[in-house]
Formats: C-alpha cells, sequence, structure tokens
C-alpha cells in the first residue's frame, strides 16, 4: 500500500496543475471519488480486486500485475535517487544552522560587553564636565586671546616676511600671505599701527608686481612661468583686459618665431628646373611638331620631404599654440570669478580675444601649409603626401577639442579636402599626358616600317611597337597595337587608382570623416578622375575626325581605324570594368549624382562610330583623288583605242584590297548578301543602267540617245536610292562598302564633267569591267558596284560624240591579260 499511496502522488499533481489552468470548473462526478481510482484519494484494494477479477482474463490479471510491479520499482527507485541527491544539501543545512547558533551566542556575548563599556564611558564623560564646568568659560576666552596673539604676530611680521620672500623670488608665496592679511589691515587702517605695516606691505607688492610686469615682458620667460606671472598678477587686481593682451602679444612673438622657421624653410629651399624623364605630348593631337616639347616641374633643391615639414610645423607652431589656448583659457576663461570679476563678465571677453587670435596666427600657417602642398607636383610616391596630410588633420583635431568655437579645424579640413582634389588633378593630368604619349607611340610604331629597312625600328615605341621580327619590313600588327595600347591605359588607370587608394586607408584619420570620404570618392576619383579620363580618351579621339584636307590632314588612317575599334572595345567592357573596379576599391556611395555607366558606354561609342565614319570617309578620298586626277589629267577625245586596263585602276584594286586586310585585322567580317555564280562576269550597257539593256541596245540610231536618257531616268526613279555617306556598321564588309562607294561616286561625277570620244568611251567601259571582276568581293551587296558601274558607263556614252562600244568579248581578253 506504500506504492499504491506513492504512486497516487502523480495523479493528484495532474489534477490540481487542470484545476488551476482550466478556465471551467470540474465536471460533478469527479466530487464524489472512485474507490476504484487506484490514484485517488478513497481507493478501496478489495473493490478494485474484486473489479478486476471479475472484469479481466488471467492474462490481463498478469499483465497488471507485471505493469503495477514496474511502476512499484521504478517509484522505489525515484525516492532513492531523491534522497540521494538531497543528502548532501541535508548535511550542509545542517552544518549552517549548528554554525549560525554558535555565531550568534558568540555575538551576544559581544553585545553585552559593548553595553556595559557605553554606560561606563557614559559615566566617565558626566564626571569629567562636572569638573570643567566652572573654568570651561575661562578656557575659552584664554584660546581666544591666544590665536588673536598670532594673528597679530603675524600681521607685525608681515613686511619682513614679503621683503625674505621677495629676495628668495617666492612670489607665490608673498602674494598668499599678502592675500591672507588684506582684509584685516585694510578695516583697521585707521590705527597708526595697523597703518604703518599696510603701507610697507603695499611698498613691497608693488615692487613685486614690477619684477612681475618685467617677467612678463622677458622674452625669455617659458610658458609656464608666464602663466605663474600672470595668475600671480592677477591676484593683485591687475587689469584682466591688460593682462589678456599682453599675454597674447607675448604668445604671438614666439608663435611668429616658429611661423617665421616654416617661412624661411620655404625661402631657402629655392627651386630649379627639372624636365620630366618622358616628353609629354601637346594639348592637340593633331600637331605632331608639337608633342615633342618636354614638360618641366619646378622641384626644390635639397630640401626636406612635406612629412618632415609638415612635422615641424605641427611640433612646433602647433603644439606651442594648443599650450597657449589650454594656459590661457586656464587663467582667464577656466578661472571662478568673485566679486567685482563676476559682474565684468571675463571669460567672455577673454574667448573673443583668444579666438581672433587663434585665427589670425593659424591662417598664416595655413598659408604657408598651402604652399608646401603645392609643391608636390611629383605623381610617384604619394604615401609622404598623405601621412603629412594625416598628421596635420590628426594635430589640429587638439586645437578643435581646447576651443571648440575656432575655425582653425574646419579651415585644415579644407587645406587637406583641397589638396585631395589638386592630387586628383594632377593624377588625371597625368593619364591624359600618358595617353596621348601612347598615342604619339603608336604613331612613330605605324611609320617606323617606312623609314626602317632590314631591321626593326628604333622608334616603335617599346612595349607599343608591335612591329614584326628582325629583318623583315612587315607593318605593326595592329592588334599587338591595340592591346598594347589598350593594356598600358588599364594598368596606368590601376596604378593611378592604387595611389589615390591611400587616401582611404583605415589609418588615416580623415579618410573615415562623412565630409570627406563620400565626396571624395564618389565625385573626386570616380567622376573626377575615371570618368573624366574616359571622357578626355573620347574627346581626344573625336578631335581626330575634325582634321581638314584632301588626304585626311595629318592623322594616318590606320590610327583612325586603331581608335575606332578602342573606343568600341571602350563601350563594351574596359567602361564597366573600370567603374565596377572603382565602385568596389572604394565603397563608393551614389549619394550625389553621379555619370552612368551607360552614359559613358553610349559617348564612347558615339566617339567610335565617328572615328569609323571618318576612317571610311578619308580612305575614300584617298582613291577618289588617284581616280580624279585619273579623269582630268587625260584626253578622253583624242586617246588612242585601248589595249590594257589604266594602272590607276589596277592602283585602286590593290589600296581596296590593302584597306581590306588592314580592316580584317580590327573588325569582323560582317554580313554579306547571297552573290550570283556571274558576278565577275557582269557586262554593262552604254546607254542605261536598266537590267533591260539588252533590249535596247541592238536597235542604237543616232536619235537614240533621247530615248537612252528617258529610259535611264525613268529607271533611276524606281531604283532604290544609295546613300553615298551613310554611317557604317563595326564590321569589315560595311567598312569596304562605304569606301567603295564614295569612290566610285567620286568616278562618276568626274566621268559626268568630261566629253569622251570613241576610244575614251572603250576605255571607261575596260575600266568598269576591271573595277567589276574585283570590287564585287568586297562590298555586302554586289548590286550596289554593279548600279554604280552601270551608271559610269551610261555616263560616259551620254558624254560621248562618237558613242560605238567595245565588243564584250575583247573587254574580257583586255582585263585578263592586264
Amino acid at each position: 500500500m506504500e506504492a499504491e499511496s506513492g504512486s497516487s502522488s502523480p495523479g493528484r499533481k495532474r489534477r490540481l496543475l487542470r484545476l488551476y489552468y482550466s478556465a471551467a470548473p470540474e465536471p460533478q462526478q469527479e466530487e464524489q471519488p472512485d474507490p476504484c481510482d487506484i490514484n485517488g484519494a478513497q481507493f478501496d484494494p478489495e473493490l478494485y480486486l474484486n473489479k478486476l477479477r471479475k472484469e479481466c482474463s488471467l492474462t490481463e490479471l498478469m499483465d497488471q500485475e507485471s505493469c503495477m510491479v514496474k511502476q512499484i520499482r521504478s517509484l522505489d527507485s525515484d525516492m532513492q535517487t531523491l534522497v540521494y541527491e538531497n543528502y548532501n544539501k541535508f548535511i550542509s543545512a545542517t552544518d549552517t544552522i549548528r554554525k549560525m547558533k554558535n555565531d550568534f551566542k558568540k555575538m551576544e556575548d559581544e553585545m553585552d560587553c559593548l553595553s556595559t563599556n557605553m554606560a561606563a564611558i557614559t559615566e566617565f564623560s558626566a564626571r569629567i564636565s562636572g569638573t570643567l564646568q566652572d573654568q570651561h568659560a575661562q578656557i575659552t576666552k584664554l584660546s581666544g586671546v591666544h590665536t588673536l596673539l598670532r594673528k597679530l604676530q603675524f600681521l607685525f611680521e608681515l613686511p619682513a616676511r614679503l621683503n625674505k620672500c621677495l629676495e628668495l623670488q617666492a612670489f607665490a608665496q608673498a602674494v598668499s600671505s599678502h592675500r591672507r592679511a588684506r582684509c584685516v589691515l585694510q578695516q583697521y587702517s585707521h590705527m597708526p599701527s595697523f597703518r604703518g605695516i599696510q603701507d610697507d606691505c603695499h611698498a613691497i607688492m608693488e615692487r613685486l608686481a614690477q619684477q612681475l610686469r618685467q617677467k612678463f615682458r622677458d622674452g625669455g620667460t617659458s610658458a609656464k612661468e608666464l602663466s605663474e606671472c600672470v595668475e600671480l598678477l592677477l591676484q593683485l587686481d591687475e587689469p584682466a583686459e591688460e593682462l589678456c593682451d599682453k599675454f597674447l602679444s607675448h604668445a604671438q612673438t614666439r608663435l611668429e618665431a616658429d611661423l617665421q622657421g616654416l617661412e624661411a624653410e620655404l625661402r631657402d629651399s629655392a627651386p630649379i628646373d627639372v624636365s620630366t624623364q618622358k616628353p609629354s605630348t601637346a594639348a592637340n593631337p593633331m600637331s605632331p611638331s608639337e608633342s615633342s616639347t618636354s614638360s618641366h616641374f619646378l622641384l626644390p633643391a635639397a630640401r626636406t620631404d612635406i612629412l618632415e615639414f609638415i612635422d615641424r610645423g605641427c611640433n612646433e607652431f602647433v603644439s606651442n599654440l594648443c599650450l597657449v589656448i589650454a594656459s590661457y583659457q586656464e587663467l582667464f576663461v577656466n578661472r571662478p570669478q568673485e566679486g567685482e570679476l563676476a559682474s565684468r563678465n571675463i571669460p567672455q571677453m577673454a574667448n573673443n580675444k583668444l579666438l581672433v587670435f587663434v585665427d589670425a596666427l593659424a591662417a598664416r600657417y595655413f598659408s604657408l601649409v598651402e604652399r608646401r602642398i603645392q609643391e608636390e607636383k611629383g605623381v610617384g610616391d604619394n604615401s609622404l603626401l598623405v601621412r603629412a596630410l594625416d598628421r596635420f588633420h590628426r594635430r589640429l583635431q587638439a586645437v578643435s577639442k581646447l576651443l571648440p568655437g575656432s575655425a582653425v579645424p574646419s579651415q585644415g579640413t579644407e587645406i587637406v579636402i583641397q589638396a585631395a582634389r589638386e592630387r586628383i588633378k594632377q593624377y588625371l593630368s597625368a593619364l591624359q599626358s600618358f595617353y596621348l604619349d601612347s598615342l604619339t607611340d603608336v604613331r612613330q610604331a605605324l611609320a617606323a616600317p617606312r623609314l626602317s629597312v632590314g631591321g626593326t625600328s628604333s622608334a616603335g615605341g617599346g612595349a607599343l611597337a608591335g612591329s614584326g621580327p628582325p629583318g623583315k619590313e612587315a607593318p605593326p600588327s595592329l592588334p599587338d597595337l591595340l592591346t598594347s595600347l589598350s593594356n598600358s591605359i588599364l594598368n596606368q588607370i590601376k596604378s593611378v587608382l592604387a595611389s589615390v587608394h591611400l587616401f582611404t586607408t583605415k589609418d588615416i584619420t580623415f579618410s573615415n570623416k562623412p565630409y570627406f570620404k563620400g565626396e571624395f570618392c564618389s565625385q573626386g576619383v570616380r567622376e573626377g578622375l575615371v570618368v573624366s579620363f574616359i571622357k578626355f580618351i573620347c574627346q581626344s579621339s573625336r578631335q581626330f575626325c575634325e582634321s581638314a584636307g584632301d588626304r585626311g590632314g595629318s592623322t594616318p588612317p590606320v590610327l583612325l581605324l586603331l581608335l575606332s575599334r578602342l573606343c568600341l572595345d571602350f563601350e563594351t567592357s574596359t567602361i564597366s570594368y573600370i567603374l565596377t573596379l572603382t565602385d568596389e576599391q572604394f565603397l563608393v556611395q551614389h549619394r550625389s549624382p553621379v555619370t552612368a555607366v551607360t552614359a559613358l558606354c553610349a559617348e564612347a561609342r558615339e566617339a567610335a562610330q565617328k572615328l569609323l565614319n571618318h576612317y571610311v570617309k578619308v580612305q575614300g578620298l584617298i582613291i577618289s583623288q588617284m581616280l580624279r586626277k585619273s579623269v582630268e589629267t587625260r584626253d578622253w577625245v583624242n586617246t588612242i583605242e585601248p589595249r590594257n586596263v589604266r594602272a590607276v585602276m589596277k592602283r585602286v584594286v590593290e589600296d581596296t584590297t590593302s584597306i581590306d586586310v588592314q580592316v580584317g585585322l580590327l573588325y569582323e567580317e560582317g554580313v554579306r548578301k547571297a552573290h550570283s555564280s556571274d558576278s565577275s562576269k557582269r557586262t554593262f550597257s552604254v546607254y542605261s543602267s536598266s537590267r533591260q539593256q539588252i533590249r535596247y541596245a541592238p536597235s542604237y540610231t543616232p536619235s537614240a540617245p533621247m530615248d537612252t536618257n528617258l529610259l535611264s531616268n525613268i529607271h533611276k526613279l524606281f531604283s532604290e536610292r544609295i546613300d553615298i555617306f551613310s554611317p557604317v556598321e563595326f564590321n569589315k564588309v560595311s567598312v569596304l562598302t562605304g569606301i567603295i562607294k564614295i569612290s566610285l561616286k567620286t568616278f562618276l561625277e568626274c566621268v559626268r564633267l568630261r566629253t569622251f570620244g570613241r576610244y575614251g568611251l572603250q576605255q571607261i567601259q575596260v575600266d568598269c569591267h576591271y573595277l567589276q571582276m574585283y570590287l564585287w568581293r568586297f562590298v555586302s551587296d554586289e548590286n550596289l558596284v554593279h548600279f554604280l558601274l552601270d551608271e559610269i558607263v551610261g555616263s560616259a556614252a551620254h558624254r560621248c560624240l562618237d558613242p560605238s562600244p567595245m565588243e564584250q568579248s575583247v573587254i574580257e581578253v583586255i582585263c585578263e591579260r592586264g
């Protein structure tokens, strides 16, 4: 039954928990306990066993017995565990109670002893008070007389004491002694004896004040001694404004000496002209004669670096200025004011004087620092300048803590920001010069093979030369030139970004300031350096398209082609890569408006398109010049019968082939229309460019030209219009198509201005057939070549005095032989 009563505990706990947490009251049937509930309080074993015997089988009875045995064993185990776990706690609690009984017993004994001692002390004190009660008044009176006599003794000995202090230069002790006796002497000055002491003390203190003023005016007085002098003079009731002016005047002489030392360092180091190692190109890329001019920088001779200059300024001027500010504030601003001084508001007056004083001297110091920073023209090692600016900014923070209302920290910060901006401009200028120098190297590499024979060019531009192997006269490889130029520009940008990144390193105090980092990274590095340089490349490249002249000015056409591909590569990948690198390296946050990548890419593509269009125009004009001169210098009326193709036509085909190879090195092939099987065998009508030319050719009569002209004009109305100077696409076929259109159009217009004889017309037929044999391969649509050549032959026939065309078979024989 012990186990049964123990097993009823969990059930009782569950009922109590259910009663506590349930919102509704327990059902009524639970108020009458079940005697057969083994977990209930009214459990009846006999009834429970009888019920089991009646309701359960033998197997169920045996299972119930096994289950009950397991529960009894589990409860026994839990009870033993609880006893074992709490045994040490029971022992400890017993020991603690026993110890507390002993401690309280000892404490009771001590309290009884203390009570006895306090009673004895009280009794003894009462007896002493009773004994001394009659003499207390007399003792108090004698004590007062003794104190008075000591004061009188101090007053009578005061003049001698002051003289002794004056001899020993113990000015602070003298002033302290006089301040202690001043009120008493003033109060009893009507008595002759005290009047004499007062006069002697005044005379002595006047001499002491004179010595303090002399020390104040002495230029060799240290800052600590100066502070002591001012403090003693203030205690002697010297005018505070006069002392402020004298203190600042004395401090100004010492600080000006520091400034003069810095200025002498700037003045004594005379600059000399040192040429840069590499000549820079002129601002105008179209003037090669000016590109050889060298840029010079003014560099100091035997000059200390900027870090040493800033260190000297901080250790001398800034440190002394901070010491002056701290001493001045301690003496005049933070000094507690009492009596009449409190009503005069001396701290505010002194603080205003200090602000004017500090701002004036700091302005001179800042001007010297700016002059020294402006002399840092080299763009090599940037670490000294950054460290100098960091030290300069760090030391000025002490001034901001000492003098919160001063404009010195903000002015110093502006100098740091301005120096960083100037550095960005210098790096931008260096990048621009590097780009122009690289273009000069490219031009030399392109021109060098024409000047060199049997060897490599001496003016190949180093890494940008890209010329062929030694002993060959092959021109420089355009892909190599393009790769070298692009890689050198990209590497130079990375190098500059690495140098500029020193401004934003973690150990630089001003790098994490919001007034510096955001503006510097966004507007300075990204916009002022990277974006400006990319725009400079596009603008300087577009300037090559502004040259005029019969042969495209002084710019080689291949340079136009190279730059167009460079700008196109910038548009496709380089710009995105550079700006992404800049944003990641400098953690640029676009809080202020910045140039979008798409806008820069659009500008680069526009420059590439303009350069490629100009290249097509220049190459077309070169071929057009040959054709125009060949037409204008020949007598087409009295010419002989044609026996071969003119040399100029062969030159046109050769030049076109050379251009095709040249463009193919940098641009893809492009899309062509399907060629017909007889493209090279196309024949031309003398009378019109109509596709029905064969129908009208046999019916030629002297009166036929009017009809053929009418047919030609009607055909032109329904033919597709050819835009000669339309923008070209970025592929080889489009470029060659544009050049051939310009050339053939020039040929056509020149033919329209001449008069031809029979043989002149036949020569035009031979030339056009020869051009047809080769030029159709280069264009996107061979019908364009057919149409223009038809127009040329037709125009020659219209301008012919005796239009007798040559047989097609003869033309083919002459062309194949030529």
